[in-house]
Order: structure tokens, then C-alpha cells, then sequence
């Protein structure tokens, strides 16, 4: 009888940026045979549907300012180590992979208190600061960028270079070509919001699109995500300037409409970069400018700095500058081209692979070979488990 395979906890805090390299990962330990399961927060279950993994809550909230507010965080968190003490004796992980936010916390601290190999990963060219602060007790320290600024002293020796897991929608897009763009066809813009949409792109871009020349205009087709309050302000704006668009507060069909796309407008998330890169898209980032270390305009800088995409900072983010910007790329359709594939140079498409390579190195494992298509546990014998999503929450 085979030994039953590795369990490995995914700890991810709950936005799109930190859960979607998680489920690139679990897709690929799956296919190695391994078991896995999501720590996350309840924002980060409405994120791992595609998968039938177990989703397990644990207490979690965010340092707050103020001694009553941190005493209160400071309590909470400690409640949610418990629970993860409590998981961990439970489940018995080989290893835990923390991909930051303040969710993954308390399981990455009961792992390192429990002696499970902690494998970090940081999405973005900033280290954050849940995974600064587990940095010393990580055995390694998994970096999608080639510079990240904020890394502990004397974690040099844990870095290892990965590049950022993008989910296989993405990836099966990498080889499409840049859309066709002649004298008279539809231009196709794509304008992403975040995971929680951005009030500041419906502002601007029906704006801007309204000084652009008409010839050009009426040849702008657009997807727009955008927050649900804005949602028919946002749509009268575009049909009030001639433009048709589509808005929505989500799109389950981002890669085929971002691999559709001749320009992205859109913010400057980890995993935003790298699913751009994947693709080989040119886009316009306007950096989230609340970051608590600027990592967004630090991501924008490295990417634009290989040519695959032009920054413009929100705070000057005009429709003025907007319309200057999209009559130039549109009325020479090369700079695109050559920005397309710039951006897709810059991506590390083995990110996936080289992630879980790196797990399997932190468990003193051999590495075995992926079964492309599991997408639940395996049973002790290696075959596909019938496991069902469940959502579990452990209290103290």
C-alpha cells in the first residue's frame, strides 16, 4: 500500500492578488499527487470555487491604530493562532505555503511553532508585510520579481526565484497572437479595477474617450470592470460619448477578453503584472496609490521599465492625458505591437512549476511528475479523491 500523499495548507490572505497564485499552486501539487487544502479569510472562499479543495477559516484581522484597536488585533490574531495550532495537530501538513495578507498569519506562525516548513511567496516587487514578518522563520522565501525591496537581513540565502503562479486560463492564452488593429477595425480596450474595481478609471476613461477624435472613437469598443455603485453612472457615461461598452462588476472571462484586447487600462496588482505578462498584452497601469509601501507603483516601474507597459501615476491621471496618450498608441499601432511583446517577454511562464519544486525541496521530497487535470485531492492510493468544497471554521 503507497504512503498517503503529503497534505500541504495554502495560507492566503483574502483578495484576488494573494488566492489566485494560490490556486495556480494547487492545481500543480493536485496534478503531483499531493493534497491541499486553503486557509483563507471569508473573502477567499468566493475565490476557490473551481477547485474542490477544503476551505478552512481562521481568525484573522488586520493591525489596527490606536492601542484599543491594536490590543483588539493583538487579541484576535491570537485566537486565530490557536485555531491554526488546533488545524495542524488535526490535518498533520507536510508543509505550509504562505502567499501574504494578514489571514495567513496565524497558520504560518502555529506551523513555525509546530515545526511544518514554511515556503513564502510574495507576488509583488515590495515585500509585505505579513511575509516580512514570517521571513525568518520561512525555509524559503519565493519571489515573482527580479528586485524586491523590504527583505529581512539575513534572508538572502532562503530567496529563491520563481516568478509569479498564474492560473492556466491565462497561461493557455500565451501563445495567441496580438489581435489584428488596421486603418478602419474595432480598437479593443480592456479596463480592469482590481479585485474590488476602481471608482477612478469610470471617471476618467469615458472622459477622455469623449476628446478623442471622432474618427478613432467610434472604433473603440470597451469591457469595463467596475464597482457595482458606479455600475449605470459608468454605462450612461459611455453611451452619452457614442462609445459601446460593456461594464460589469466582474468578469468571469478576464484571460479570453484580456487575450482579445489591443490595450489594458488597469491597476498594478502582482498578479495583475503577471497575468498580463502571460498573455502579452500592452497596458496602461495607474498604480493603487494607498499601498502601504507603494508596491503597485514599484510593479508598474519594473514592468514598464522592460517596455511592456506605460505608468501613469493616479494623481495625475487626467481625461486630458488619457486622450493624449490612446490618440498617439492607436494612431501608430506598432508601439503596441512591440509593447505586447515586451510584456510577454518579461513573464516567467514556469512560475507554476518552479513554485512547487520549491515545495517539494522544503519537504525533502523527490519531485514527482504532474497528471495534468486533477482538480481534487488524491486518495491514499493516488488516485482523484470525490472530495466536495467545504468551508470550515475552528474556534478556541
Amino acid at each position: 500500500m503507497r504512503d498517503t500523499p503529503p497534505l500541504i495548507l495554502l495560507a492566503a490572505g483574502g483578495t484576488g492578488g494573494h488566492v489566485f497564485p494560490a490556486e495556480a499552486l494547487a492545481r500543480e501539487l493536485l496534478g503531483r499527487g499531493a493534497r491541499v487544502a486553503l486557509v483563507t479569510d471569508s473573502r477567499g472562499t468566493r475565490f476557490s470555487q473551481e477547485l474542490i479543495v477544503p476551505v478552512h477559516r481562521v481568525k484573522a484581522c488586520p493591525l489596527g491604530k490606536g492601542l484599543f484597536r491594536k490590543a483588539f488585533s493583538i487579541a484576535v490574531m491570537g485566537i486565530g493562532v490557536a485555531q491554526a495550532m488546533l488545524l495542524i495537530r488535526r490535518q498533520k501538513p507536510s508543509a505550509v505555503v504562505g502567499f501574504g495578507g494578514y489571514p495567513s498569519v496565524p497558520l504560518l506562525y502555529a506551523a513555525a511553532r509546530s515545526g511544518v516548513p514554511i515556503i513564502l511567496h510574495e507576488q509583488n516587487a515590495v515585500l509585505g508585510r505579513a511575509n516580512r514578518t514570517m521571513a525568518p522563520m520561512a525555509k524559503a522565501l519565493c519571489l515573482a520579481f527580479p528586485h524586491v525591496a523590504g527583505i529581512p537581513p539575513l534572508t538572502d540565502t532562503k530567496i529563491v526565484q520563481t516568478g509569479n503562479p498564474v492560473r492556466p486560463a491565462f497561461a493557455a492564452f500565451r501563445a495567441t497572437p496580438y489581435p489584428l488593429l488596421d486603418e478602419d477595425g474595432a480598437i479593443r480596450i480592456l479596463v480592469l479595477g482590481g479585485s474590488l474595481g476602481a471608482s477612478v478609471f469610470s471617471a476618467v476613461v469615458p472622459k477622455a474617450l469623449a476628446m478623442m477624435s471622432e474618427a478613432l472613437r467610434h472604433r473603440i469598443i470597451v469591457a469595463q470592470q467596475c464597482r457595482a455603485a458606479d455600475l449605470e453612472e459608468t454605462r450612461a457615461a459611455y453611451a452619452g460619448v457614442g462609445v459601446i461598452a460593456e461594464v460589469s462588476p466582474f468578469f468571469t472571462d478576464v484571460p479570453e477578453r484580456m487575450a482579445g484586447a489591443h490595450l489594458v487600462i488597469g491597476r498594478a496588482g502582482g498578479g495583475a503584472i503577471a497575468e498580463l505578462a502571460a498573455v502579452g498584452r500592452p497596458s496602461i497601469l495607474v498604480p493603487f496609490p494607498h499601498g502601504h509601501a507603494g508596491e503597485q507603483k514599484a510593479n508598474a516601474e519594473a514592468l514598464a521599465g522592460a517596455g511592456g507597459a506605460w505608468l501613469i501615476p493616479e494623481e495625475v491621471f487626467s481625461p486630458e492625458a488619457l486622450a493624449v496618450r490612446l490618440e498617439s498608441l492607436f494612431s501608430i499601432p506598432g508601439t503596441l505591437i512591440k509593447t505586447a511583446t515586451a510584456a510577454r517577454g518579461w513573464g516567467t511562464i514556469a512560475a507554476t512549476d518552479n513554485l512547487a519544486d520549491c515545495v517539494y525541496d522544503a519537504m525533502g521530497l523527490p519531485t514527482p511528475k504532474s497528471l495534468a487535470g486533477l482538480t481534487s485531492n488524491p486518495d491514499a492510493s493516488g488516485k482523484e479523491g470525490n472530495l466536495a468544497l467545504s468551508t470550515r471554521e475552528f474556534y478556541s
